[in-house]
């Protein structure tokens, strides 16, 4: 992949590390990796009857849910290997086991430092570039061969299925383009958006140098708000567009929309709120979760499903982000949604209370009962309370 990489057409240097001096790309990658490790992860177990229960006792849900490793909370892991997956388009963990071969812990690898091959026999084996000098061993390298359940490994977009490719690699151009508008924007400033220019005499000048480097040690840098005396009738002709004459807030304004695009963010949750309204930002919230962040989910609920479970328990469990929270909708709007799911039946009280982090009410106080509306009943028994019913005749006393 480090073809990809290097100057963009604008001249600028583009890698996943110098792109996150970008603003817009920080915004963006910082919004899906919160957004990924705030939602609460889960696993779960299949019911005889069809449902699901939380399987707080197997061995992976205190990983998941609370801390992979002593050094690490649930959610930073997930939101470093998010990090990983948004920039490297992977992200990969190494799986550390016990001797019954339970997994006890997880770990992040960097993915600028990870090669995946495939052996003679087809298996998926990773060699990962392990620097000691991070353990302050100046110039010492070791490469380390992983096998394929001792790494999970969540892959983005990719041309073989198999690993994927940076989205910071194929878009180095627009995010080059938003760099350079940035660097020409602080130089500017740093000239005090003072434009260049002409000097023109009217005679022949004998020294153009000196006169060059005198001007420019009075009137530049932090001189640069010193009023200009002008000698022997010379004039001062401005060549430089101005910034908004070159349309450059523009220019910076459509390049965080380009970048947001590439991340599928919603522009006004990077700061860019000239197109939201009241009335929209909601839907643009609820959007978000269903067509980017929910693709993002099903992307590493598989595969931890596939990696860190067994065969044998795939068939009884399954790892799931629960993302109802982000998609309840305002207050009054769940209200209106549970009311509706109470009357007609398929919601109980202990079911709402749930989806509103309240306690239940006990059982035997009515909170799992489901009520049924007393006017909706099935077609074919409509009457049948009526024909039911003696009729008047019969009910008078006979004489």
């Amino acid at each position: 992949m480090s073809f990809f990489f290097g100057s963009s057409m604008a001249g600028q240097n583009v890698t996943e590390r110098t792109a996150m001096q970008n603003t817009a790309v920080y915004a963006c990658v910082r919004v899906l990796a919160e957004g990924l490790a705030e939602l609460p992860l889960h696993i779960y177990q299949y019911t005889s009857d069809g449902g699901k229960k939380r399987a707080i006792n197997h061995p992976l849900y205190f990983l998941l849910h609370d801390a992979p490793n002593p050094e690490m909370t649930s959610f930073i892991f997930r939101e470093t290997m998010m990090n990983h997956l948004l920039l490297w388009g992977n992200a990969y963990a190494q799986i550390i086991r016990n001797g019954q071969g339970k997994i006890t812990g997880l770990y992040p690898l960097m993915p600028d430092r990870m090669d995946v091959n495939r052996a003679a026999n087809g298996e998926i084996y990773y060699t990962y570039t392990r620097n000691y000098d991070d353990y302050q061993a100046k110039n010492k390298s070791k490469q380390v061969i992983l096998l394929s359940d001792e790494v999970l490994h969540i892959a983005g977009l990719g041309f073989d299925g198999l690993i994927g490719y940076s989205p910071i690699a194929m878009a180095k151009n627009a995010i080059g383009l938003s760099m350079a508008a940035e660097q020409y924007g602080a130089t500017f400033f740093k000239n005090d958006a003072t434009p260049g220019g002409v000097l023109e005499h009217p005679n022949v000048v004998k020294d153009p140098e000196r006169l060059r480097k005198s001007w420019q040690s009075q009137f530049s840098g932090s001189n640069n708000h010193s009023i200009a005396v002008l000698e022997e009738g010379m004039t001062f002709h401005q060549l430089s567009i101005p910034p908004d004459q070159a349309q450059f807030l523009d220019t910076r304004k459509f390049q965080l929309d380009e970048i947001a695009r590439i991340f599928r963010v919603p522009p006004h949750m990077v700061g860019d709120l000239d197109r939201s309204t009241f009335s929209n930002i909601e839907q643009q919230s609820l959007e978000f979760v269903k067509y980017t962040l929910n693709p993002w989910c099903i992307r590493w609920e598989q595969a931890m499903n596939q990696q860190l479970l067994s065969a044998d328990d795939q068939r009884k469990f399954f790892v799931k982000f629960n993302v109802d929270g982000l998609l309840r909708g305002d207050y009054e709007s769940r209200m209106n949604g549970y009311a509706i799911g109470r009357q007609n039946g398929w919601l109980s009280a202990n079911d709402i209370r749930e989806l509103e982090d309240l306690n239940r009410i006990p059982t035997n106080e009515g909170g799992d009962e489901y009520l049924v509306n007393g006017n909706m009943l099935p077609l074919n028994q409509a009457g049948n309370f009526y024909s039911s019913q003696p009729s008047k005749e019969s009910e008078e006393p006979k004489e």
